[in-house]
């Protein structure tokens, strides 16, 4: 595993999750949760970021996805703190402009440790299939809170759910990338004139 690695397990009456996570990976992906259309925006997360995630989560999916989509975006975040340690040479900050088709989102983000999400997304129906697209901030909101940072996430254009929801996490996936890329110019040093993050 490389050292840039988390494993992070969450368990609640609501619902047991454990995430492992490979910033220097190669975007193999792997996911349990009972939610297809999760599942699908993960894999997005893990390609276009590079990332190895793997994801398995039991909850309570009889009630609705709630609780699990947004304990897994807590998780993650967790993931990617353990994983990114004291924040040492990292580019901090990453952005990505995203098209497909008709669709065109931008999301930017810093490691700040101090989390905060403007998320500016009208969905064109309120589910994709099943999943309520509700639970896309959600997701995004435990991501932040945890991780922590900040994440600014704009859907510029777009009239197809789908194509909406999937821009956003393949640009997220991209400014994840860049943002915990290593600087060869910044070892040793962390990217804040504070001294710390």
């Amino acid at each position: 595993m490389s050292e840039r690695s988390a494993s992070i397990s969450r368990d609640t009456l609501e619902t047991q999750i454990s995430v492992t996570i490979n910033l220097d990976g190669s975007g193999k992906s792997n996911f349990d949760t009972g939610i297809p259309f999760l599942e699908h925006m993960l894999e997005q997360i893990a390609r276009h970021g590079c990332f190895d995630i793997d994801v398995i989560s039991k909850g309570d999916l009889h009630i609705d996805d709630h609780h699990s989509v947004e304990d897994i975006g807590i998780t993650l975040g967790q993931a990617f703190k353990q994983a990114l340690g004291d924040k040492q040479g990292i580019m901090r900050y990453g952005h990505a402009y995203v098209p497909l088709d008709e669709a065109l989102s931008r999301v930017v983000i810093d490691f700040s440790g101090r989390p905060g999400l403007e998320y500016r997304v009208e969905f064109v129906r309120p589910r994709i299939g099943q999943f309520d697209v509700d639970l896309i901030h959600e997701f995004f909101q435990g991501f932040v809170n945890h991780a922590p940072a900040t994440l600014h996430i704009d859907n510029l254009v777009g009239r197809n759910a789908h194509h909406i929801a999937e821009t956003i996490f393949k640009a997220f996936g991209r400014a994840l990338r860049f943002a915990v890329s290593q600087d060869a110019r910044m070892q040793g040093v962390i990217p804040s004139t504070k001294g710390s993050l």
